[in-house]
């Protein structure tokens, strides 16, 4: 895979106008030495050569080869979106998003490799920028190549990206909307739980939320995760009082319904490739409807 980009300064570095363009020093390393190149106008050169503006340099990424540990897996993706550099897939309810020592397939990360083994891409490297709880169901973000996970991971393009989640709670007096800044961390009696706390401990959590809709004693809401802090959404809700329906590691009421309400259905982010924002939007599943219908149905 190649890419090309024309210097701004005069006598900068190859490496130095790359890092301008988020391309990294591991990232050349691997170029330099399993196949890759640069060129200066055609004419092959090392990242310690000065450059004269509006040079025009070529970087040769090599293809990442097969992770032979991820085994793949032959199950049906939704893909939401894809081009040469991202994927957007629809990951449901009760399937984790990455292997475990004692679950070595079953993952998303293993149906995403069955993928794109399926299709031959030059790149076989599974690149997961957003992934969900195991019974979170929703979107998920994934890089093609290693350049364009780092790029995501770049502030100007992090930025960009926007994560909105419906979620059904009881709540009847919760205000129609709010934010909710407080840190999280781990508890410290156990690995997997996190709760609020204000210590060194805790890192900084933010979430918004507006009221989508109200029935009886329901709330479907809307939120946004300005941070992405492990079980935030659900910690953030049962910290007020509001544990999300069906979470019964935060005190979630679950007997309609056998998973945490919860379901990523909006992403957007700005394509470093194309310059164009990226919308991708996906229905609430039939387990939320279902429930919403047999609640409200019941009064």
């Amino acid at each position: 895979m190649q890419f090309a980009f024309r210097n701004e300064i005069e006598g900068s570095m190859v490496k130095s106008m790359l890092s301008r363009h988020g391309i990294s020093r591991r990232l050349l390393t691997k170029v330099k030495f399993d196949g890759g190149k640069i060129t200066v106008n055609g004419q092959e050169k090392n990242a310690i050569y000065r450059l004269e503006k509006d040079d025009l340099v070529t970087v040769t990424v090599p293809d990442e080869p097969d992770n032979e540990k991820l085994i793949p897996d032959d199950f049906p993706l939704n893909v939401l979106f894809e081009d040469d550099h991202y994927l957007v897939v629809e990951k449901p309810a009760g399937k984790p998003s990455i292997t475990g020592s004692l679950h070595p397939t079953g993952a998303m990360s293993n149906a995403v490799k069955g993928y794109i083994s399926q299709k031959n891409y030059a790149n076989q490297t599974v690149h997961i920028i957003t992934r969900l709880d195991r019974d979170t169901s929703g979107i998920m973000f994934l890089a093609k190549h290693r350049y364009a996970h780092a790029l995501m991971n770049q502030h100007k393009f992090r930025d960009t990206m926007e994560k909105r989640y419906f979620a059904i709670v009881n709540g009847q007096d919760l205000p129609d909307s709010g934010r909710i800044d407080l840190p999280i961390g781990r508890r410290d009696d156990s690995i997997i739980q996190r709760q609020v706390r204000f210590d060194e401990k805790a890192k900084d959590a933010l979430t918004s939320y507006v009221v989508a809709e109200r029935k009886n004693d329901l709330a479907l809401l809307d939120i946004i995760l300005h941070t992405g802090r492990t079980h935030q959404i659900r910690v953030h809700f049962s910290h007020l009082g509001y544990p999300l329906i069906g979470d019964d590691l935060y005190g979630g009421n679950h007997d309609l319904i056998s998973r945490q309400a919860l379901h990523c259905h909006h992403l957007q982010f700005l394509n470093p490739f194309t310059d164009e924002m990226v919308h991708v939007e996906l229905d609430m599943p039939e387990d939320m409807k279902n429930f919403l219908f047999i609640k409200i149905s019941s009064f």
